[in-house]
């Protein structure tokens, strides 16, 4: 068995017009809003094993925190560049190349392809992972080369502004 969550990286900045999309970073909300779901993370007792993030500042500044924030064991977060501006078949090679050592791994990027991605694994019909938005799925293999689309049950979907 087999842990993947997802997810979006936190609120970014649009204050400088000619930075790059690459290099925008997270704003205020956004950099509030990584410890709040690190902290419900914590609560139900999640943990991560592996995390590989986009490149872009945003995304890997989010894997960052985040990461601090639940006292990541797992080493390096490791970089992909396919996860920036990637669709569902690099998100699913992404996560069919985790290591299988790894129990449960954690992928973060951008939307729309962890909206895409979520609802291709599930069959769910989330309209909008927001910034910041965390998904957990379950997926019944002992290998992550076994994952295929549709094979995953979601477990639990929250984002910052979710009322409890």
């Amino acid at each position: 068995m087999k842990i993947l969550y997802l997810l979006r990286h936190a609120k970014s900045s649009w204050d400088d017009p000619d930075l790059k999309d690459f290099e925008r970073p997270l704003n205020a909300r956004g950099l509030r809003d990584v410890p709040v779901m690190a902290d419900r993370f914590n609560a139900r007792n999640c943990r991560v094993d592996c995390i590989v993030s986009s490149p872009a500042t945003r995304a890997k500044t989010t894997a960052g925190l985040f990461s601090e924030a639940i006292d990541y064991k797992g080493g390096a977060i490791v970089s992909n560049s396919e996860l920036y501006f990637a669709g569902v078949g690099m998100f699913l090679k992404a996560a069919k190349l985790m290591d299988s050592a790894c129990n449960a791994s954690m992928l973060v990027g951008h939307n729309p392809a962890i909206t895409e991605f979520a609802n291709a694994m599930t069959g769910e019909a989330f309209e909008n992972i927001p910034t910041c938005g965390l998904v957990q799925m379950e997926l019944a293999i002992d290998d992550w080369a076994d994952a295929s689309l549709g094979s995953a049950r979601l477990i639990e979907f929250d984002f910052p502004k979710k009322q409890s």
